[in-house]
């Protein structure tokens, strides 16, 4: 299956000087307690979070690390961080002959202090004592909760050509969009010259507009409206990272790359192709189901650049007899004759007879019941149970959902918290080991 990003064209990988990448260091920010992408985020780390019927968020930017040829990763964690740190130590392991690591740095107390990350800067801040340790040259800050395809070495070799102190990831994005995020304005050797934080003011939006040259450059029409938004992936000079970070200022995106452009050549990276925050459960739902599509924005099917993730051993899904339009179906599932349309079904779900899903989010479990709950007991076995219609829901992991449920927010409230389910941006979400009786509708 072939994505939108795919169908492009692509240009070569340029050739970065020998060893770069061995000298280079990724840091993955672990996000905060990611109150946005609640109830998901109640238990686990965002980049926690189950994408695509069997992965994790932050499979997305590890994997893009090892697919750019950097092995050295950190992945900076705070909240909720168990089920994270299970997950990649579970999932990305080396040989004893080789210096490649993903390893985990979660908030601590230390004699320097004992306060939790205050911001994207002071949680690297905290942790520069283990990025110097190795002679690094190279520092590339991402996110872990975003969803996109990117040769880092693109980047790395824009960053290196330039001489720049300080290069940003940049993605066009239209005039709709702008309030969302930071965004630059650059000259036409893409030096960053000025940045403003989430604009609303017409003549602001006239002055930071994509120039004609720019607009060529990621070709686009002279006539589009489109705005350089930060992506939040940096790249780093080792000394400059040390300088900047100098102080108490605690956030990149707020403070240290404003700062910067003032002070540093900050050079701008264009990237033009697929990118998503995941910071919403808008944004959530819609990226997963974007992936059943005939031609998904975002595939996983990329054999030169394959995501990986823990390999769980399942045994292949079986389907007893079930209609299935434009779903995704993971390992070790059990579908009976149920009908699924334009939904993502996770690793071990299990849906009885009668039932209809659509527009929905199936996360599965995270254990077979070798011995399913007995009537006395009460409560329905993990899954999705018979006769059971659920349409734009999130069901998150081990959800017990009982015979005859009906899940819609049809007619019901954009936001609303009940005591075993909530609504986000218009869409159900029965959090992880909730329980549904039978009959019951939401």
């Amino acid at each position: 299956m072939k994505s939108r990003e795919s169908l492009a064209a692509v240009a070569p990988t340029p050739a970065l000087p020998p060893g770069t990448t061995e000298r280079t260091l990724a840091v993955i920010m672990g996000g905060g307690a990611g109150t946005r992408l609640f109830p998901l985020t109640k238990d686990r780390a965002k980049p926690a979070v189950p994408l695509g019927g069997k992965y994790r968020l932050v499979d997305i930017p590890i994997s893009n690390c090892l697919n750019s040829g950097l092995r050295s990763i950190y992945v900076l964690t705070q909240f909720n961080s168990m089920s994270l740190h299970r997950h990649i130590q579970a999932s990305y392991k080396f040989d004893n002959f080789s210096r490649s690591f993903v390893d985990i740095l979660a908030a601590q107390q230390t004699p320097e202090g004992s306060q939790w990350y205050q911001g994207t800067a002071d949680a690297v801040r905290q942790n520069m004592r283990y990025f110097l340790e190795r002679p690094f040259d190279y520092y590339i800050i991402l996110s872990g909760d975003q969803l996109y395809r990117m040769d880092f070495r693109a980047l790395l070799h824009q960053h290196i050509r330039s001489g720049a102190d300080i290069t940003l990831a940049i993605k066009p994005v239209e005039r709709g969009l702008v309030a969302d995020f930071g965004i630059m304005q650059s000259d036409a050797n893409r030096r960053v010259t000025k940045f403003v934080e989430k604009p609303k003011d017409p003549a602001v939006l006239s002055e930071f507009r994509m120039g004609p040259e720019l607009l060529a450059s990621v070709g686009s029409g002279p006539e589009e409206e489109l705005y350089q938004a930060s992506m939040g992936i940096y790249v780093f000079n080792r000394d400059v990272l040390v300088e900047c970070l100098d102080n108490d200022l605690v956030d990149f995106g707020k403070h240290i790359i404003p700062q910067s452009i003032e002070q540093r050549l900050v050079s701008g990276y264009i990237f033009n192709g697929y990118w998503e925050d995941i910071g919403t459960i808008r944004a959530f739902y819609e990226a997963n189901l974007d992936l059943t599509d005939l031609l998904p924005q975002y595939s996983f099917f990329e054999a030169a650049a394959p995501i990986y993730t823990h390999p769980r051993f399942l045994p292949g899904s079986k389907i007893n007899g079930a209609t299935l339009r434009q779903a995704i179906i993971a390992d070790g599932c059990i579908i009976s004759d149920a009908h699924i349309e334009r939904s993502v079904i996770g690793v071990r779900s299990t849906i009885e007879s009668g039932a209809t899903i659509r527009n929905s989010i199936v996360m599965g479990a995270d254990y077979y019941e070798t011995d399913p709950p007995s009537e006395r007991d009460r409560i329905p076995p993990i899954g999705i149970g018979r006769n059971c219609v659920i349409d734009r829901a999130i069901i998150d992991k081990n959800a017990r959902i009982a015979d005859g449920v009906v899940i819609t927010p049809e007619g019901k409230p954009a936001d609303l918290d009940a005591g075993n389910y909530f609504i986000r941006d218009g869409i159900v979400v029965v959090p992880k080991n909730a329980v549904i009786p039978a009959g019951f509708w939401i």
